[in-house]
This record gives structure tokens, C-alpha cells and sequence, in this order.
């Protein structure tokens, strides 16, 4: 039987994310993220959905420089579950999205980063890059479709 697990979100982040390092040497960061719900009825507020994520080595560190509390992020990556038993012999468990790729979702002024479409492709890090080029489109009315 074939499989498939696949998950991309974009939202904001809850918290500074923190990089830190396994007993072996190898950078990790979990964080937060505010992600909204797509379809809300007009009278009520709109509802989030929060979702920790967990990013290793590069990207890791990628998140870390580049992101902080309240910035938009896209996520692409799988769901996972683990258990544990905590220090009170109670069984714990978490569901947590295992990032392969992250990608700015603003993009970069003179002044920051302001909210709006940006080549989200070009201002990734993917834990496994390929050599992509991207040209810039003039107007609409030279797209194919």
C-alpha cells in the first residue's frame, strides 16, 4: 500500500524561535505557528489553528536568522506523532509537522518586510536545494494562461 504525507501551512509565528543543539552537535529549532482558518462564518471571529513545527540543521538555523514572533512563514513538510513518559510516569503525546522546507511568504523592502505575494520559491531554504532560476514577469497580460 502507498503512502503520502504532505503538509504545507503558512501563517505566523508565536514565539522567537530558538536554535539549539542535539547532544550530537546538530541544530534544531520547534516553534509555534498561528495558522488561520480558511472558512469562518461573517458573524464570528476568525479562528486559528496552532501548530508546532520542528526544523533541523540548515533549516534550523534558516528559521532562526531570519524569522521572528509574528512574522508570516510558509512550511512545507510531514505530520509525525511521538509519545514519551514525563517525569510523572504520565504517557505524553505530540503530532508536529518535520519540516523539509521553509520560504519567506513577505517580501523584503528597504525598511523591512511588509506583508504581500512574494517570490516565495526564491527566498526559501529547502533541506534538499536544487538549482532553480526565476525570471521576473513584466506584466499579467504576458502570462500563458
Amino acid at each position: 500500500m502507498a503512502s503520502f504525507n504532505k503538509v504545507i501551512l503558512i501563517g505566523n509565528l508565536v514565539a522567537d524561535p530558538e536554535l539549539k543543539q542535539t547532544q550530537s552537535g546538530i541544530a534544531v529549532t520547534s516553534f509555534r505557528i498561528a495558522v488561520g482558518r480558511r472558512f469562518a462564518k461573517a458573524t464570528d471571529e476568525q479562528k486559528a489553528d496552532f501548530i508546532d513545527i520542528v526544523c533541523w540543521r540548515q533549516t534550523a538555523e534558516f528559521v532562526t536568522r531570519y524569522f521572528s514572533k509574528g512574522k508570516s512563514i510558509l512550511v512545507c513538510g510531514s505530520l509525525q506523532s511521538r509519545s514519551w513518559t514525563d517525569q510523572n510516569g504520565n504517557k505524553r503525546y505530540a503530532t508536529e509537522v518535520v519540516a523539509d522546507e521553509v520560504s519567506f511568504v513577505e517580501k523584503k523592502t528597504s525598511d523591512g518586510y511588509t506583508p504581500g505575494p512574494a517570490g516565495a520559491a526564491a527566498n526559501a531554504y529547502s533541506a534538499s536545494p536544487k538549482e532553480v532560476e526565476f525570471s521576473e514577469m513584466s506584466a499579467d497580460e504576458d502570462l500563458p494562461f
